[in-house]
């Protein structure tokens, strides 16, 4: 397998994976390790190992492994300074060639949760769509170029944008470059986008807005809490809903995690079709947990984590003929602004 192929293959693995140059500095990383280290992706390359595994004798056996080309087992290395200094590790290094060494990290087994099984999953989820998104983008592009008509234009315009901010997801995935990318988020201009991708489907359900129009701009991430919103229409739909109602209210004393707040956004999507399966309730938003034979169970797992992120949460009561899915966001206490002094002149 050529270097690419590898970096192609490696960067989709669960296992951490790195490889170091003869000097021992890190010459490339998998965004798994990279997550375990709790670095960026660029702020690891060039770093040494010594400096990343100071723990165990990692860097001395890495010098012994290169020299006697063989393969050289670290256990139980304490990863310092990262999360909380708990984390232990199995290390093997495998010699590449007579310049470069191959490092593979696996967290033990009571350490596991520390990784997030979902991240990994959805990591390589991400690297399968980054090829179909291009080629779709690309034929809507045409589509948009060839058509005189004006509405299938915008449709055509519809599809790009989509395009775009799903790769836009799939790279942060890839690259785990973290942090959702906060700014004011009106959340009735979110509902409103969703409308518009909801009525493009060849047979939409019907749609009704419920809105509190005093809802105020949340701090948040629009790119991933469309996608939110997104999936639990999409669900509702696939599950057989014939009417679709979004509505938007502001909570009062609610309590999110360990928290309690004054008040708290709520974004309701109802649906009137059979009702959540009562053998999928208490793992609805497990990974890979679905009530359809094609389904993914990849949605209301990345949407809980979005939420999650957001320090908010996703909740639900069902029963046939009634859905209700409500995305909870802390609202923070207002400020109040400086009174502005008065002159007359």
């Amino acid at each position: 397998m050529s270097e690419l192929g590898f970096q192609s293959w490696a960067e989709q693995m669960a296992t951490g994976l790195a490889v170091v140059d003869g000097r021992l500095r890190v010459r490339w990383i998998n965004a798994a390790l990279a997550e375990l280290l709790g670095l960026g992706l660029r702020h690891a390359q060039g770093q040494s190992l010594a400096g990343l595994l100071p723990e165990g004798g990692v860097a001395g056996q890495a010098v012994r492994s290169l020299a006697e080309q063989r393969s050289v087992q670290c256990r139980g290395v304490a990863l310092s300074g990262v999360h909380g200094g708990a984390l232990r590790v199995d290390v093997s290094l495998q010699p590449l060639d007579a310049d470069s060494l191959l490092v593979e990290v696996h967290a033990l087994a009571e350490a596991a949760p520390a990784v997030s099984p979902l991240s990994a999953t959805l990591r390589g989820f991400a690297h399968e769509v980054k090829n179909p998104l291009a080629g779709l983008r690309g034929a809507a592009q045409l589509l948009q170029r060839r058509l005189d008509d004006a509405d299938m234009r915008a449709l055509a315009g519809l599809v790009i944008a989509e395009a775009d901010r799903l790769a836009t997801l799939a790279n942060r995935l890839l690259h785990h470059d973290g942090a959702p990318q906060l700014a004011d988020v009106n959340l009735h201009h979110l509902l409103e986008r969703l409308s518009e991708l909801i009525l493009a489907q060849a047979s939409p359900p019907r749609l009704r807005h419920d809105y509190d129009p005093s809802l105020p701009d949340v701090r948040g991430d629009a790119d991933r809490l469309q996608q939110v919103m997104l999936n639990l229409a999409r669900n509702a739909i696939e599950a057989g809903a014939r009417t679709l109602t979004l509505r938007s209210r502001v909570e009062h004393g609610v309590r999110l995690g360990e928290h309690m707040f004054r008040s708290a956004l709520r974004l309701d999507v109802i649906d009137d079709g059979p009702g959540v399966p009562a053998a999928l309730r208490e793992t609805l938003f497990e990974p890979l947990v679905s009530g359809r034979a094609d389904g993914t169970g990849l949605g209301l797992a990345l949407s809980r984590e979005i939420a999650h992120e957001h320090g908010g949460e996703l909740r639900y009561v069902s029963r046939p003929g009634e859905t209700v899915f409500s995305l909870y966001l802390p609202l923070p206490p207002r400020t109040p602004a400086p009174t502005a002094g008065r002159s007359d002149g």
